[in-house]
């Protein structure tokens, strides 16, 4: 079930478990919150871009009551290694991974086959930053395989009408998310910014948008991350469900 350089980490959610690679990319908090961030009504299908480890469909299947939810991931280990997961948990019937390209999804996916789309994608562009000279991390954090474009594009795609498009990122990229959403007829309808302590600038973005949705946008209370150094708010640990 695991290879000698992965481990079996506990989700503290509905008992279930994720293989990682400690010395590769392991998800974080932005995964985590994201997770919570996001609406799933009944019987909902829910595909998740660049899915890593496929957390975010496994906390989605533990949070909510969608109908089933499918991981897409490119690099071949990691879809793999999430494919593993989904079956140590016993959720094959919930939950699918496949592997493959973003900018090939319109050959995976049907048009408006999706009520949900979520993403956690590479936060940084060829020019931010330093790149990790392992490979799988460099493409997880920057869009060297995929750009932020791409990513939307596809979701505008496989989402209909009225269905909602939720992603983590970073505030830093704000103008540009909202005018490449706009582009692919993505509504930013709902924002939350997050940051480490009260008086720290934010550090991510969560944002839903609507597919074909009026011009309207709620900006929701920050999230806070800490109250003092590693000790979590009391919202935070709500969200790990501590």
């Amino acid at each position: 079930m695991i290879n000698p350089d992965e481990r079996i980490d506990d989700l503290q959610c509905k008992g279930y478990n994720i293989i990682q690679k400690p010395d590769g990319f392991c998800f974080g908090i932005d995964a985590v919150l994201l997770s919570d961030f996001v609406n799933v009504k009944p019987d909902q299908k829910v595909l998740d871009l660049c899915t890593g480890s496929g957390v975010i469909p496994i906390l989605l299947e533990a949070k909510t009551k969608g109908q089933h939810f499918t991981g897409l991931e490119l690099q071949e280990e990691y879809a793999d290694m999430a494919a593993r997961s989904v079956k140590l948990n016993k959720l094959e019937d919930k939950i699918d991974i496949i592997c493959g390209d973003v900018r090939k999804g319109k050959e995976l996916f049907k048009q408006n086959s999706y009520q949900v789309v979520t993403v956690n994608p590479p936060y940084m562009t060829d020019n931010h930053g330093l790149k990790n000279l392992y490979e799988p991390k460099t493409i997880a954090r920057h869009e060297v395989a995929l750009n932020l474009e791409d990513v939307i594009s596809l979701a505008s795609y496989v989402l209909p009408v009225n269905g909602n498009f939720f992603m983590i990122h970073k505030p830093f990229r704000l103008a540009e998310i909202f005018d490449v959403m706009k582009k692919y007829h993505l509504e930013p309808k709902r924002m939350r910014l997050v940051q480490p302590y009260i008086d720290k600038e934010p550090t991510m973005v969560m944002i839903q948008g609507t597919k074909g949705g009026k011009s309207r946008i709620t900006i929701e209370p920050s999230l806070i991350v800490y109250k003092e150094p590693n000790v979590y708010t009391d919202e935070i640990h709500q969200i790990y469900g501590n």
